[in-house]
């Protein structure tokens, strides 16, 4: 039995695992790795547990591996699309790169002077100087074509419409090769991932096995789901980054607070580090007093904390007080520091003529950039779901005017339950 094993199994961490990962562990300090795709110049909040896969491991004393993926970035990689993927310049991938780099560093411990320091590769590093001769004497004749087709990712796609291409098709083989790589170089002996990477890490065991007669081992995490079916990580405007330029803290905040009591009872174990005592006593206050959402308070807290700190946790908590923790209050509880100095929300100028002259609300949102068409708009606004400075407004040609603007540059506009608008009338 392994500690760092068992801690993510209680976790729910553990999906597949190749007999004799926990013996290796036991053995010794053990170097291991994860993949991230460097679509983006940040990771988002999907990238989360490979990040705490490797901190736990990390804490376990073991020696953790980023992989950052520079040349796999510019295949692709099939598993689960249903279409290729827009290939990514060097350039683009540089710049992600970096940006990820950054981010990393933030949540591991990069001090070369401990033995067990994290380490962040580029496989673009080593694949930018093999040739496509080398590669296919050198990892293709160990691979047969029936294993890579025999993959449950290979067969879908080559069974769809838009089939395959020769390019992703040999996604698996360069990611194995990676795994014989970092295991040659880095005496790196274990690869974790999402469970929709099992086909691929374990090409990366058996190229090692058939190319080296060595011994590598894997495990990989289920993916996250939520219990209504719609997709993790995913918000009415996209995805939740890590990148605070990108999702403010507040909004980050606000997706975990609102997670459903059945997601929020999952969660709490996956993206938190509090123990299993902790948590099964947070789990059967809210059972107690559902209303106080406490499981939900204390998922948002940690991992705000953990991605972006106390201090914007607290910019946060003083936004959420002022825009939710009063919804009855009057809008004369707004102060003009307040709304200059609110953290978090969506802010949109709008030119002061448009507001003097006076323009129907529907046109407002619409121009503003709330909603995507007059027709959503004026959707919502029937349906009751707009207020303008805390009161509700549901006639389509209702008149905003200078008489509606708060100190004379400010409306405060509320789209459905939870998302805040801040507009800012320009000269």
């Amino acid at each position: 039995m392994n500690a760092f094993i068992e801690e993510l199994r209680w976790r729910g961490m553990i999906q597949d695992i190749m007999p004799g990962t926990e013996e290796q562990l036991n053995k010794e300090m053990t170097s291991a790795y994860i993949g991230f795709d460097p679509t983006a110049d940040s990771l988002h909040i999907g990238s989360l547990v490979p990040i705490l896969l490797l901190v736990h491991l990390q804490k376990a004393g073991h020696k953790p591996y980023a992989l950052v993926g520079g040349a796999t970035g510019i295949i692709g990689d099939p598993t689960g699309k249903s279409e290729e993927r827009k290939m990514l310049s060097e350039e683009s991938l540089q710049k992600n790169v970096q940006g990820i780099h950054a981010q990393l560093e933030k949540f591991l411990d990069f001090d070369p002077a401990k033995p067990n320091a994290a380490v962040m590769v580029n496989n673009f590093d080593w694949f930018k100087n093999i040739s496509f001769l080398d590669f296919i004497r050198e990892a293709g004749k160990h691979i047969t074509v029936n294993y890579m087709m025999a993959k449950d990712s290979v067969k879908k796609r080559l069974e769809s419409e838009s089939g395959m291409s020769f390019t992703e098709f040999t996604y698996q083989l360069v990611q194995g090769y990676d795994f014989y790589w970092l295991y040659k170089n880095k005496n790196c002996k274990l690869q974790m991932g999402g469970s929709d990477q099992w086909g691929n890490i374990v090409t990366g065991t058996e190229l090692i096995r058939r190319k080296d007669s060595g011994e590598a081992f894997a495990f990989t995490c289920p993916l996250i789901k939520k219990a209504d079916g719609t997709k993790f990580g995913k918000s009415e405007g996209g995805n939740i980054w890590l990148d605070a330029t990108k999702t403010t803290p507040y909004q980050f905040y606000q997706f975990w607070l609102n997670a459903s009591d059945e997601d929020a009872a999952g969660w709490i174990k996956i993206f938190t580090f509090l123990t299993k005592e902790t948590i099964d006593g947070i789990i059967e206050k809210h059972s107690a007093n559902a209303a106080e959402r406490l499981l939900q308070k204390t998922l948002a807290k940690e991992l705000t904390i953990f991605v972006h700190g106390q201090e914007e946790y607290d910019k946060a908590i003083a936004t959420t007080e002022k825009l939710f923790a009063a919804q009855n209050a009057s809008i004369d509880s707004f102060t003009e520091e307040d709304l200059n100095n609110i953290e978090g929300i969506a802010k949109l100028d709008v030119e002061k003529e448009k507001i003097a002259a006076g323009i129907d609300i529907t046109t407002l949102l619409a121009e503003a950039g709330i909603f995507a068409s007059k027709g959503e708009a004026r959707k919502m606004i029937q349906n009751g779901g707009v207020s303008i400075n805390r009161e509700k407004k549901d006639n389509p040609a209702f008149v905003v005017d200078n008489s509606l603007l708060l100190y004379g540059k400010f409306l405060l506009v509320q789209k459905g339950k939870k998302n805040n608008y801040l507009i800012t009338i320009t000269n």
